[in-house]
C-alpha cells in the first residue's frame, strides 16, 4: 500500500495551486486588458452621444480602434468671414472613417501630417493651424506666421475651411460646434487624436485655468484618466499641433481625396487663392442640397454653386471663379 505523506501531499497541493495561479495571471490580465480596451470604447463613443451628435455621426469598436464614420459636413454655419479663400467649396464626403486606437501609447517623438491628426465629435477632422503643407520637427518650435490659416484670415467664423478636397475641416478651436454641443463644458471631450488621446477646450476638465507653460509642442499634457490629452488655446498652435502617441503607420490614416471630374475621371484642379483676398463670401445652404459660395473681387462678383446630380455622390457645378479668369464653368463631379 502506498503511503501519502502529509509532507508529499502539501507538496502536490503546493504544485497544483501554483499551476492554477499560474493560469489565473494570464486570465486576469486578459480580463484587465479587455476591460480597458471596452472602457476607451464606451469613452468615445460617449463623447459622441453626450455632445448630441449621435444622429450623423456613428461610431463601432473593431481590431482595437474605434471608427468615428460621418460625412465631415457639420451642421454650423460654413465658410462665413472667409477673406484668404482657396476658391475650395465644402462637399460632404462619402464616408470618412477616423479611426481612434483604443490603446493607445504615449511616445517621446512627435509626429506631423499635412492632412488630418484627429476628428472632432460631429465627424470634421482636424488639423494642424498651419496651412503650408507639412511641419518638420524643427517647425513644430517656431511659429509658422506667413502659414496661419488664422492669422491670413483663410478660416471662417467657425476655425474651419474647405480644403484642396473640398473637405470641410477645423483648424482650430471649433466654437460653432461646442455651440451646439448638449454637454458642453470643461469636462467634455471635443474630439479624439488619431494616436488615440482625447481633446479638451481651453481649461482644464475641472474649469482650472492651464498655466502657461504647462502644454508640450503638440498642445497636451499628461491626464490622469487617459494619460494624456491635448487641448484647444487662444494663442498659436490653437488646437492639436502633432502627435504625441504612438501611430502604427501614419499613411495608412484617412485623407478626402479631391473631387473627380464624372466626364474625364480625373481629379479636379485645386482653386488659388485670389492674392489680397475677396470680400463679401457668403456661403448659403438650401434644403434640397444645392449650395452657393459667392463672394467679390476687384468690384466684379464670382461665385462655386452645386447641387445633387442624379447619380450617388455627384454634384452638378456652376462655378464663376478668379483662378478661372471669371469664365463661367459646368461639369458634374464626383466623391
Amino acid at each position: 500500500m502506498t503511503q501519502f505523506s502529509a509532507a508529499k501531499g502539501l507538496g502536490m497541493l503546493s504544485i497544483l495551486f501554483g499551476s492554477a495561479a499560474s493560469f489565473a495571471a494570464p486570465a486576469q490580465a486578459h480580463e484587465d486588458h479587455s476591460h480597458r480596451v471596452q472602457d476607451q470604447c464606451d469613452a468615445v463613443k460617449a463623447s459622441v452621444a453626450e455632445a448630441g451628435f449621435s444622429d450623423s455621426v456613428t461610431v463601432t469598436c473593431e481590431d482595437g480602434k474605434a471608427i468615428i464614420s460621418s460625412d465631415t459636413y457639420p451642421d454650423h454655419d460654413l465658410m462665413t468671414g472667409i477673406v484668404g479663400t482657396n476658391e475650395q467649396v465644402p462637399v460632404p464626403a462619402k464616408q470618412y472613417d477616423a479611426p481612434i486606437p483604443l490603446e493607445p501609447v504615449l511616445g517621446d517623438t512627435p509626429q506631423t501630417r499635412d492632412a488630418a491628426l484627429g476628428v472632432a465629435v460631429n465627424g470634421v477632422p482636424i488639423f494642424d493651424y498651419t496651412g503650408g503643407g507639412e511641419m518638420t520637427q524643427e517647425d513644430l518650435h517656431h511659429y509658422q506666421t506667413r502659414h496661419d490659416t488664422y492669422q491670413t484670415q483663410q478660416l471662417d467664423i467657425c476655425g474651419g475651411h474647405a480644403g484642396r478636397g473640398d473637405d470641410y475641416h477645423y483648424h482650430m478651436k471649433p466654437v460653432c460646434m461646442i455651440a451646439r454641443m448638449e454637454n458642453a463644458g470643461d469636462d467634455a471631450i471635443i474630439g479624439w487624436a488619431f494616436d488615440g488621446f482625447p481633446i479638451y477646450g481651453d481649461n482644464n476638465p475641472d474649469g482650472t485655468p492651464i498655466v502657461e507653460g504647462m502644454l508640450d509642442v503638440c498642445n497636451g499634457q499628461p491626464d490622469q484618466a487617459y494619460g494624456y490629452r491635448y487641448h484647444t488655446s487662444e494663442e498659436a498652435p490653437y488646437i492639436v499641433q502633432c502627435l504625441m502617441g504612438e501611430v502604427e503607420d501614419l499613411r495608412e490614416l484617412p485623407r478626402t481625396a479631391p473631387l473627380t471630374n464624372a466626364a474625364t475621371g480625373r481629379g479636379s484642379a485645386p482653386g488659388r487663392p485670389p492674392r489680397g483676398g475677396v470680400e463679401n463670401l457668403i456661403f448659403t445652404q438650401e434644403e434640397d442640397g444645392s449650395r452657393s459660395m459667392d463672394y467679390s473681387y476687384e468690384g466684379k462678383d464670382y461665385y462655386i454653386r452645386y447641387r445633387p446630380s442624379d447619380t450617388e455622390n455627384c454634384y452638378n457645378f456652376e462655378t464663376k471663379t478668379v483662378t478661372n479668369g471669371g469664365d463661367i464653368q459646368t461639369g458634374e463631379f464626383c466623391r
